[in-house]
């Protein structure tokens, strides 16, 4: 037992006021959708992983539908050095030719995605792994990304290779594995209509499963609390207007700058709220679906 465990068992009269606290946050997400995003850089240490498979199965068993995207970009890397495959990026994503999507496919709809479901499984939940390709889940498009050319200040087009974008979610599948005790683990890769397999931003790809199921929310677990003001404090809630003001102020900015971009993306697609929250943190999860004062930021319309 863990030292957070101890502590949450706590006398009858704690226990009893955890309860009552939760019972309310239960009953709101009973048999709704909450689609977790499991970042590659918050599943590096093995105790982080395994309390965030405890909380998946609580979520499960607690009657909500819990649906896990997860990245992998740390591994990927690893593994690519480790093969002696050259890779760089451009726009923020992986530039992904023939070999390296090979790579991408074996790490994350292999070690990666069976990793994670085997630490649900260990904990007592069902999970099932899963990737875009299966049942035609998430058919994808070529990702078109543009950079500036540091010399002319042009924008110019970049051949990104085989990442691509969702454009079509068919949720046949996860439609019959949710709400049956099964807990669906995904993979961000998926099939072309031109029959190649491309790499897909899991984030975007979370994005559009969770709109695609009009889930109650969508969880991004990261290595940061949340949207930070200038300050350095956590907002706790924000909507779509606020964000597009931090931005042009300066007060988000570098690589969260895409990531609240994925969480209005997400909102569009039917999501009803997101959350940026600090993966590492433990029991990230439960704080904010199943508590008062929660544990990252929400975004809502």
């Amino acid at each position: 037992m863990t030292k957070s465990d101890e502590t949450l068992r706590g006398s009858p009269q704690e226990q009893a006021a955890i309860l009552m606290q939760a019972l309310p946050h239960m009953l709101r997400y009973d048999d709704m959708t909450v689609v977790v995003k499991y970042g590659g850089h918050a599943m590096g240490d093995e105790q982080v992983a395994r309390n965030f498979a405890r909380d998946i199965v609580l979520l499960e068993q607690s009657g909500v539908n819990p649906v896990v995207v997860h990245g992998g970009g740390p591994q990927i890397g690893a593994m690519l050095a480790k093969l002696g495959i050259k890779s760089e990026f451009q726009a923020g994503l992986r530039v992904t030719d023939r070999a390296t999507v090979e790579v991408v496919e074996m790490v994350l709809a292999g070690s990666i995605n069976k990793q994670i479901v085997g630490f649900i499984n260990a904990e007592g939940g069902r999970a099932i792994g899963l990737c875009g390709k299966d049942g035609n889940m998430v058919t994808a498009t070529k990702a078109l990304r543009s950079v500036r050319d540091p010399v002319t200040g042009e924008q110019k087009q970049v051949d990104l290779g085989f990442v691509g974008e969702p454009h079509k979610v068919d949720t046949t599948v996860l439609d019959q594995v949710l709400g049956r005790e099964l807990i669906p683990v995904l993979a961000p890769v998926a099939q072309g209509a031109d029959g190649e397999t491309y790499n897909v931003n899991a984030d975007t790809f979370a994005g559009a499963i969770a709109g695609a199921l009009n889930a109650k929310r969508l969880l991004f677990l990261t290595d940061v609390p949340g949207v930070l003001d200038k300050d350095k404090n956590l907002i706790k809630e924000l909507s779509i207007a606020q964000i597009h003001d931090l931005i042009a102020d300066g007060t988000i900015t570098g690589g969260m700058i895409p990531k609240v971009e994925t969480c209005i993306y997400a909102l569009e697609q039917g999501v009803e709220g997101v959350v940026i929250l600090d993966g590492k943190v433990p029991h990230a999860v439960l704080v904010e679906l199943l508590t008062d004062h929660g544990a990252g930021t929400l975004i809502t319309k």
